[in-house]
């Protein structure tokens, strides 16, 4: 059951996610002044734990997305369907990991202003 909450939950946060990005995106043809004060508020740390959020959310819904795929297609997966997500989770886990010190380290140094 948590699989299925979670991947409706990431779906619908990259959904807003894309909404948002292709707005604020459009906003140059309209505005390009605008398009950089919006781009502007977008520079600092809380939206930096939002990129890892976002990364976060479009991990966990990609692998979960292929472990459905395989549950749909392959009669061996829907047995292991348990073992396939802690596999989801991970892959997910080690994806994490690997991305976000990485970009907490670029985000607060550009606060500080020693990158």
């Amino acid at each position: 059951m948590w699989s299925w909450v979670l991947h409706r939950i990431t779906g619908v946060a990259i959904f807003f996610f894309l909404l948002v990005h292709i707005l604020d995106t459009a906003l140059i043809r309209v505005s390009p002044e605008a398009y950089d004060a919006v781009i502007g508020t977008y520079k600092n740390p809380i939206m930096g734990l939002g990129e890892v959020a976002l990364v976060g959310a479009i991990a966990y819904h990609a692998f979960n997305g292929l472990r459905i795929i395989l549950v749909d297609f392959w009669p061996w997966a829907t047995r292991h369907q348990r073992q396939l997500w802690w596999g989801v989770l991970g892959l997910w886990v080690v994806t994490m990991l690997g991305f976000t010190p990485r970009h907490l380290i670029n985000v607060f140094s550009a606060v500080t202003g020693s990158h």
